[in-house]
C-alpha cells in the first residue's frame, strides 16, 4: 500500500479519535449548568448533548474551510502529510492528559497549536505559518473569552433587573424548565464550531495528499464521521470536567445557567456564522465567571478561574511543543 494513503488513513483515524475524545472532554461545558442545578439528570443531559452535538456538526462547514488553508500552506512542506498526522496525534495526547486531570483545557488551542508546531518542526523555520491566517485565529481565540465574560455579564445584569421583583426561588422554579432548552442549544452550538476543527485538519490532509481538489470543500463523509465521532464521545460524558465547570467555578443556580448558556452560546454561533473556529471550552467558562461577577463577583472562585487561564495560555505553545517532539521521534523512527 502507498505510504502517502496509509499516512492519510492514520489522520483519518487519529482525526475521528481527537473529536471522539474532544466529544467526552467539552461536553462537560455544555452540559454542566444544567446537570449541576438539577435540572437534568447527568445521563439524560449528555445523551440529549450528544444528539444535538451531532445536528450542529453536520449543520455548517464554515470554520472546517477556513481552517484548511489558514494555518499553513501544507504544499510548501515536502511531507506536509507527515506533519497533519503529528499535529493531529499531539493534539490526542494533550487532551488525554488534560482530561485525566479533569482540567478544561482546549481542545481548538491544542489542535490548532499541534498543527503549527508539526509544521515549525518539519521546516525548520516559522516561515512555514501562514501569518494572516494564524493570526487571524489566534485573535479570535484570544477575543472569544473575553466577550463571552462581557456578554454573560451584561445578560444577567438585565436578567435581574428584569426579574427584580420576583422571589429568587420562584423564578428559579421557572428558569429551571428553560435551562433544559438553553442547555440543548448550548450543546448545539458546541458542535457547529469544534467538530469543524477536525473536518477542517482531515480536509487538509486529503487536499495534502492528493486525494482531493483543494476547491472541492469539505466531503460529506468526512462531515457524518467527524459528526458522528464527537456524537459518540459526548454519550459517555467527562464526569471530572463537568464536577469542576458545575461546582468549581462558582455556584450555579438556574437563573445563573440559563444567562451563561444564552451568553456563551451566542458568542459561539457568531463565531460560528463569521466562520471563525473559538475555544468552546473558553466562552463557556468565561461566561459562568461574567456571570458570577454580575451576581456578586464573591461567588466566583477565581483560583479555579486562575488555573483555568493558566492553562489556557499554555495549551498553544506547549501542544506545540509536544507536536514538534512528536514529529522528530517519528520522523526518526520511520524515516
Amino acid at each position: 500500500m502507498d505510504t502517502i494513503l496509509i499516512i492519510t488513513i492514520c489522520i483519518v483515524v487519529a482525526g475521528l479519535l481527537f473529536d471522539f475524545i474532544n466529544g467526552f472532554h467539552d461536553i462537560a461545558n455544555a452540559v454542566a449548568t444544567c446537570i449541576s442545578t438539577r435540572a437534568l439528570k447527568p445521563r439524560v443531559a449528555i445523551l440529549m448533548a450528544a444528539v444535538m452535538n451531532f445536528l450542529g456538526a453536520i449543520s455548517f462547514t464554515g470554520v472546517a474551510e477556513s481552517l484548511t488553508s489558514s494555518i499553513i500552506n501544507p504544499f510548501k512542506l515536502e511531507n506536509g502529510v507527515f506533519v497533519v498526522l503529528c499535529g493531529v496525534l499531539a493534539a490526542v495526547i494533550w487532551n488525554l492528559l488534560t482530561w485525566l486531570v479533569g482540567m478544561p483545557s482546549s481542545s481548538s488551542h491544542a489542535l490548532i497549536g499541534a498543527i503549527a508546531g508539526a509544521a515549525v518542526a518539519s521546516a525548520n523555520s516559522f516561515q512555514i505559518l501562514n501569518y494572516t491566517g494564524f493570526l487571524t485565529i489566534i485573535l479570535a481565540l484570544i477575543i472569544s473569552p473575553i466577550l463571552g465574560f462581557t456578554v454573560g455579564y451584561l445578560i444577567y445584569s438585565l436578567i435581574k433587573w428584569l426579574f427584580r421583583n420576583r422571589k429568587r426561588a420562584k423564578a428559579n422554579r421557572h428558569f429551571r424548565i428553560a435551562q433544559i432548552f438553553t442547555a440543548a442549544i448550548q450543546a448545539y452550538s458546541h458542535g457547529t464550531n469544534d467538530a469543524q476543527k477536525t473536518m477542517g485538519i482531515i480536509t487538509l490532509a486529503l487536499i495534502t495528499s492528493g486525494f482531493q481538489s483543494k476547491s472541492a470543500g469539505v466531503p460529506l463523509w468526512v462531515q457524518i464521521s467527524c459528526a458522528a465521532a464527537m456524537a459518540l464521545g459526548s454519550s459517555i460524558g467527562g464526569y471530572r470536567i463537568i464536577k469542576t465547570v458545575g461546582t468549581k467555578i462558582m455556584k450555579i443556580e438556574p437563573v445563573t445557567g440559563v444567562a451563561a448558556d444564552l451568553s456563551s452560546l451566542s458568542v459561539i454561533m457568531t463565531a460560528t456564522l463569521t466562520k471563525l473556529p473559538v475555544s468552546t471550552t473558553q466562552v463557556i467558562d468565561s461566561s459562568i465567571m461574567g456571570v458570577g461577577t454580575a451576581n456578586h463577583k464573591k461567588e466566583v472562585n477565581w483560583r479555579t478561574g486562575k488555573n483555568m487561564l493558566v492553562t489556557w495560555l499554555i495549551t498553544l505553545p506547549l501542544s506545540g511543543t509536544l507536536a514538534a517532539l512528536v514529529f522528530w521521534l517519528l520522523n526518526a523512527i520511520f524515516f
